[in-house]
């Protein structure tokens, strides 16, 4: 009986493949071989060889290049059970990679010979809830992991706070934290998509906690409804790896960036008038940042800055300014891509246009400047409240 097709591949594929065992892949990692997890990224979830690569098989092709450049260099392919493997080791040598080996039983030898095992990952649902990001290899497992770890505060669960919170839930930030005093009313609803017709007249933070829990209820979401004060805003912020300022007041902005300079918390700034809005990026952890009063070194008059209920908002404004506040906040927890620090990003969405402005740090400002002092974080709230 002739032998079947599969068979007679794997067979003419160990003739032209190195083996190895999973001990000597061991050895060859500590020496600096480069070893390829080819498995999928759900099968990779609960554990993969201390210090492996994970890159699926199907993805191989594309991106191995960029994984491991040197094509001289020592790689072996690991799989479940050491036959994707060979199939993985063949495509390698027909890219050029000349030095390439196949782990003999895969990841099942290398658990039955305890070899070091990294943990921890994502399990299956977390692999496929987030399965576009783990093809990112800005992002992958590691920066998912990173992700889930991190703790967001969101000051306003308003305008700016319901699509930088939605899409903040759906990447998988795992910890959220809503301040906000406020009520959903109705006429929120043209732009605050995070609220509901039925949730009229229920605080926003719970609101926008039952619909985040709907989205994602892997992640956790702590109300605080109180609004931002002189007396509880370290508190508020404590534990933050970001703060996003979706505030629609100045005396909560001038206290959330004295706030966020003191405790070095990098902010993401949000505003929106009427037809406009802009996006930056105040991080008190880098010497070259400006901050927010370095933009407006003083609180302009009530007659000078009217809100949303005064002057009135393009519904749609708000979601994308609090996306682009939302992307800067992933940008910065998985610590990739050029955030907008020093830059003030302005759309204007009649003429359907963003315009990129430079904001130096101001050797003047007094919050961050040559003679800035810290007055105290009443005072900050009496300039603003006397402006």
């Amino acid at each position: 009986m002739a032998m079947p097709l599969r068979d007679q591949l794997l067979a003419d594929l160990r003739g032209r493949i190195e083996e190895v065992t999973a001990e000597t892949a061991a050895r060859e990692l500590a020496a600096g071989a480069v070893l390829v997890d080819v498995r999928d990224d759900a099968e990779r979830a609960p554990g993969t060889p201390q210090g492996a690569l994970g890159l699926s098989r199907g993805f191989l092709e594309l991106r191995i290049a960029e994984a491991v450049p040197d094509r001289a260099a020592r790689v072996l392919a690991l799989c479940g059970s050491g036959q994707r493997s060979l199939f993985a080791a063949d495509t390698l040598q027909r890219l050029g990679y000349a030095n390439v080996a196949s782990v003999a039983g895969g990841y099942a030898a290398w658990l039955a010979a305890g070899l070091p095992v990294q943990r921890g990952g994502l399990d299956a649902d977390s692999a496929e809830r987030y399965s576009r990001h783990l093809l990112l290899p800005e992002v992958g497992v590691d920066g998912q992991a990173r992700l889930g770890a991190a703790r967001v505060v969101l000051i306003g669960a308003g305008g700016l706070g319901s699509p930088a919170a939605l899409y903040l839930a759906a990447a998988g930030v795992g910890r959220l934290r809503l301040i906000d005093d406020d009520r959903v009313e109705r006429s929120n609803l043209q732009r605050q998509v995070v609220h509901a017709d039925a949730r009229v007249g229920m605080r926003k933070t719970e609101s926008a906690r039952l619909a985040l829990a709907a989205l994602n209820p892997r992640i956790d979401v702590e109300c605080v409804n109180e609004r931002l004060l002189a007396a509880n805003v370290e508190d508020c912020l404590a534990g933050a790896d970001v703060v996003i300022d979706g505030a629609d007041n100045f005396p909560t902005r001038y206290l959330l960036d004295a706030a966020c300079r003191r405790l070095a918390l990098p902010l993401v700034y949000g505003a929106i008038h009427r037809f406009t809005g802009q996006v930056s990026v105040f991080d008190a952890r880098r010497g070259d940042s400006p901050c927010y009063r370095c933009l407006f070194p003083e609180p302009p008059s009530a007659a000078e800055a009217p809100n949303c209920a005064e002057a009135g908002v393009l519904g749609v404004l708000p979601g994308v300014i609090g996306l682009l506040q939302a992307t800067e906040a992933i940008k910065l927890l998985l610590q990739r891509g050029d955030p907008l620090v020093g830059r003030l990003l302005c759309y204007d969405a009649l003429a359907a246009s963003f315009r990129e402005l430079r904001l130096g740090r101001d050797q003047a400002c007094p919050g961050c400047g040559r003679d800035a002092f810290f007055p105290g974080y009443e005072d900050i709230a009496q300039i603003c409240a006397s402006a």
